[in-house]
């Protein structure tokens, strides 16, 4: 392998991003007196496609407290894929690892499977080798602590891990990913490294928000022969019940950036499951909604085109006869947008918090007693946990979910970099991916 790769750094907070040519990131050997027991379980990537994220500007800006504590100077990047080229020694040792729960019938890498559990499928993951394809979530689990083991809660895993926050990114030629065989994922033949980079966050987050937050579906009591779903009593619990999944659902999406328009994809492509009868989608750009519109939103609403604050939510109780929607979800993580969605709420149902509150003028003002009188549960989500990847990457395979409908154009680091500066003065919908990285060539295994 190169021992010099190509990396997009700053050195201080909204400071010029610079292409360096810097060391490419190694494991060190077990026999080694530097030896960490972090690189036994660690891999080193070659990055084939990463995506610039609204994430990875709110890091280079200085809004990220884990930045800060890793220190500068930063490589950011959070949403890759990539081809393994080394291994630590617990990599592929063990060759009986954790299970997968996969809801779609198919033949990807993992195979083993028996058709149970309610037309899921089990199977046994395969271990992970040099030359394998993998996926990459951008919460990476420990899976030793009380919310991974006791709780089976890995997105709020007390000592997670993320590219490109608490970790060197992925804009460069190589990365270096711990905890790799609980984590990673082997992408299933027919989806290529772009469309798995693209569901690195944006994707995956709206997934858990819409369908396990807000829907509150259980995969693997997903049965595709029927096409429709079972309580999940796991998580949950005052609305998974048969009665909450099996009632119809008005879904309202709040902020139609690249998290808002994937939650209106992902709500489209489990609207059986779910029972969602329509999508309501609310933002304050002309250009927003009408690829909101395209992507499967049944309604659209401008809310600059409307005479006062409180125009919102009478607008979303005229499409839903005076009731408010079932799942209302914060995507932007405004002032505004919290405030609306908790508004729009409709009684004894569910608002899911899954926009990140960076930079507002004022906090939310949440009327505690509106939430107590009408019984309305708030839900945060955030990120999501590694096991369920192969669910959505055989969405992907299968064609239920063309995130390529987001994706807007392929570039090289150094437009990528351009694109995420570019971010002070504009908000592109589609999803730039870097696919061209530079000076290593292909890679040398």
């Amino acid at each position: 392998l190169y021992s010099i790769m190509k990396a997009a750094q700053y050195s201080s907070f909204s400071s010029p991003i610079e292409i360096k040519n810097i060391p490419r990131p190694t494991l060190s050997s077990p026999s080694s007196s530097s030896s960490s027991s972090d690189d036994e379980d660690a891999v080193i990537l070659q990055v084939l496609a990463t995506g610039v994220c609204r994430s990875d500007w709110h890091g280079w800006k200085g809004h990220d407290d884990d930045i800060k504590q890793h220190g500068l100077p930063f490589t950011p990047g959070h949403e890759l894929s990539g081809v393994i080229v080394e291994k630590g020694s617990k990599v592929g040792a063990n060759k009986n690892v954790d299970v997968d729960v996969d809801d779609n019938d198919n033949d990807n890498d993992d195979d083993d499977d028996n058709d149970k559990n309610g037309g899921a499928k089990i199977h046994m993951r395969k271990s992970l080798e040099i030359g394998d394809r993998v996926a990459v979530p951008f919460i990476l689990s420990c899976g030793h602590c009380v919310e991974c083991n006791v709780n089976s809660k890995p997105t709020v895993c007390l000592h997670q891990e993320q590219p490109g926050f608490t970790l060197h990114g992925s804009f460069a030629e190589y990365v270096k990913i711990p905890r790799a065989e609980r984590n990673l994922r082997h992408i299933p033949d027919g989806v290529g490294f772009v469309e798995a980079a693209a569901l690195g966050c944006r994707f995956t987050t709206a997934f858990r928000a819409v369908v396990q937050q807000g829907l509150c579906l259980d995969l693997t009591k997903v049965n595709n022969n029927k096409n429709t779903a079972t309580d999940n009593n796991d998580n949950n619990e005052p609305l998974a019940s048969s009665s909450w999944w099996k009632r119809k659902k008005v879904v309202a999406i709040f902020g139609c950036g690249g998290l808002g328009l994937s939650c209106i994809m992902i709500g489209k492509a489990f609207q059986s499951e779910g029972n969602i009868t329509s999508i309501i989608a609310v933002d304050i750009s002309t250009k927003a909604l009408k690829k909101a519109k395209e992507l499967g939103a049944d309604y659209v609403i401008n809310a600059n085109d409307l005479p006062s604050s409180s125009s919102v939510k009478e607008r979303v109780l005229e499409l839903t006869n005076g009731m408010g929607a079932e799942i209302s979800i914060d995507a932007a993580g405004f002032t505004k947008t919290c405030e609306n969605a908790l508004h729009c709420t409709r009684r004894g149902c569910r608002m899911v918090q899954v926009g990140l509150p960076i930079g507002s003028t004022r906090p939310p003002q949440i009327d505690m007693g509106l939430v107590a009188a009408r019984e309305i549960e708030i839900v945060g989500s955030h990120g999501f946990a590694a096991v369920d990847l192969p669910s959505l990457l055989n969405l992907v395979k299968a064609g239920r979910l063309d995130v390529k409908k987001l994706i807007e154009k392929e570039v090289t680091l150094e437009e990528g970099v351009q694109a995420l500066m570019n971010m002070d003065n504009e908000s592109p919908l589609g999803m730039t991916m870097i696919t061209k990285f530079g000076i290593s060539g292909p890679c040398k295994l």
